[in-house]
């Protein structure tokens, strides 16, 4: 991410801060940086560690905190794969792909398609204001297809 990007989505982190009468800790300033440094989805064990990693410790928590404030800010997307998975990514890198799930094995793969990206920003809904989309397409990854027509199911 360039630094511009990232000065203007702190910025907006600030603004909203600031809106709610919310601190402006050092911790969430830092918690959003390390989630700007990933380049897709992630979780909340990702980035307890990359935290670590980092020799920057705080309680999960205050990561659980501070994911809520940056969904509720607009900042980024929770992602509920399944019942047992949840992933935040990036907002701005959510709006620009679909996710393809396998029911088998719980793979998630994104797929870029700037046509379906198009057709669902032209929609026109009554009373109704998109902000952002995420289309989530489920099946077998070619792995598990793979592994069912061996075994003959």
């Amino acid at each position: 991410m360039e630094a511009k990007e990232y000065t203007e989505m702190r910025n907006l982190l600030t603004g909203y801060l600031a809106e709610k009468k919310l601190r402006r800790t050092e911790e969430r300033y830092m918690i959003f940086q390390n989630i700007c440094s990933f380049p897709g989805h992630f979780d909340v064990c990702m980035l307890h560690q990359q935290l670590e990693d980092n020799n920057y410790h705080v309680s999960k928590a205050t990561l659980y905190n501070t994911l809520e404030i940056l969904v509720d800010a607009g900042l980024i997307v929770r992602h509920q794969i399944n019942t047992k998975i949840v992933q935040y990514e990036l907002r701005k890198l959510a709006d620009t792909h679909l996710h393809l799930i396998c029911t088998k094995c719980g793979a998630v793969r994104e797929l870029r398609d700037s046509t379906l990206k198009t057709d669902v920003d032209n929609l026109k809904i009554a009373r109704f204001t998109p902000e952002y989309c995420s289309l989530y397409i489920y099946g077998l990854c070619s792995k598990c297809k793979y592994r069912m027509q061996r075994s003959g199911r």
